[in-house]
């Protein structure tokens, strides 16, 4: 399922902190380990984890590799939290009748 995949990948904060700087635009991993304490090897796996979560994306020019938010990441999560936005309403509707009705 991956909207598993997509949360696992947002749950560290390292990892959240490297898909909110490729929110400014696209980087490579010298530019995004800029002001954070995180070895090259590192980034690379927490880049690795969210291009396999479908949320970042590489381009290649020679030796340069420069990453960027995919357009379409989030889409898997954010239909999954879409049907069940609609889920609770209809069920706190559905309380809030029966609790009227033991009322009266």
């Amino acid at each position: 399922m991956i909207e598993t995949e997509i949360l696992k990948a947002l749950a560290d904060p390292t990892r959240r902190a490297v898909f909110e700087k490729l929110n400014a635009g696209a980087m490579n991993a010298t530019e995004l380990r800029a002001g954070m304490t995180i070895s090259q090897p590192a980034m690379s796996q927490h880049l690795a984890v969210l291009r396999g979560a479908g949320l970042v994306t590489e381009e290649r020019a020679g030796r340069a590799i420069r990453y960027s938010v995919a357009p379409d990441g989030l889409n898997p999560l954010r239909d999954w939290m879409t049907k069940y936005s609609r889920f609770w309403p209809e069920r706190i509707g559905d309380l809030k009748t029966l609790l009227k009705e033991m009322d009266e």
